[in-house]
Parts: structure tokens; C-alpha cells; sequence
């Protein structure tokens, strides 16, 4: 190794030292700002809420203000937003990502998304057992692959639903 590539590397290594969280400043907001946007409408934008817990693919998670920054791609699921203490809004997601940044504000990116209450479990069922046909007919390749996507997005529909 030569000279130049080992003073480079002495010279990077503490700048990329990983290292634990801090304490957030005394004076820092206990709120966490929102935007949470679809491609074609926003849900929240730069809302003040108490907190919001999701569905990532590394784990469920419960984010407050002050939360460590961080990149998490959402699993098609529940994001469950807290306003305050007594109003809390659920929504199905089908996927996307939720973006933690270090001044406190949460951005979330979903490909599609619908208010938790307004979801028929009944449609829900229905719609679930003629993708599971589908899936296991005799149809072409295509019609089986897109099938089996519906059957695992309404049978995480329906697992929200029962919670």
C-alpha cells in the first residue's frame, strides 16, 4: 500500500466513526413534524403530531421527535398517526419510504394509501378470495404473478383490519 493511500485513509476513518445518539438539546420541540404524501395528494404536509408508528421492513417502529435519523422502507401495513392524546388516524400503506430527519420532521412517501376506516372488511374478503383463485388457476404466468401480489396485499389489508 503506498504512502499517499494509507495518509488518505487515516485521514477519512474518524470522519465516518459511527458513535451513539446524543441527548437532544433542552430547548428542542417534543412534537414531530408530517408530510406524508402519495403521488397524487398529501395526507399531512409540515403537520405538528405527537407521534407516528409504521411498519418497516426492518421492524415495526414508533417514531417521537428528536428520533435518530434514519432511511426506512415501508412494508405495506399500518401507519398509525397520533395528533395528540385523544386523536390517533390509521391508514393502510401499500409500501413506500419514510425518511427521519435530524430536525424532527418525518417524511413519508407512499405509493398508494387509504383511511383505515374506510375499508370494507367485506370487499376486502371478496376480493381476496378471487385473487386467491386466480392465483392458483390455470391462467398465463403474468396473471399468476400479479395475483399473487393481490393475495399478499389483502391479506395484509385484512391482518390491519383485525388489530
Amino acid at each position: 500500500m503506498n504512502v499517499f493511500a494509507r495518509s488518505v485513509r487515516a485521514a477519512i476513518r474518524p470522519a465516518l466513526a459511527r458513535s451513539y445518539a446524543t441527548e437532544a438539546p433542552a430547548a428542542a420541540s417534543d412534537k414531530l413534524r408530517l408530510t406524508f404524501v402519495l403521488p397524487h395528494k398529501a395526507i399531512y404536509k409540515s403537520t405538528d403530531v405527537q407521534q407516528v408508528n409504521l411498519a418497516a421492513t426492518s421492524g415495526d417502529m414508533g417514531i417521537l421527535a428528536n428520533h435518530v435519523p434514519t432511511i426506512e422502507q415501508l412494508n405495506p401495513g399500518i401507519v398509525e398517526v397520533i395528533e395528540s392524546g385523544d386523536v390517533t388516524k390509521k391508514f393502510f400503506v401499500s409500501g413506500g419510504f419514510a425518511i427521519i430527519n435530524p430536525d424532527s420532521t418525518l417524511n413519508i412517501n407512499a405509493v398508494e394509501a387509504a383511511a383505515l376506516d374506510e375499508i370494507s372488511s367485506e370487499n376486502v374478503k371478496t376480493a381476496l378470495a378471487e385473487a386467491q383463485k386466480v392465483a392458483n388457476g390455470a391462467g398465463s404466468d403474468a396473471e399468476k404473478a400479479a395475483a399473487k401480489v393481490e393475495v399478499e396485499v389483502y391479506e395484509a389489508i385484512q391482518h390491519a383490519l383485525s388489530k
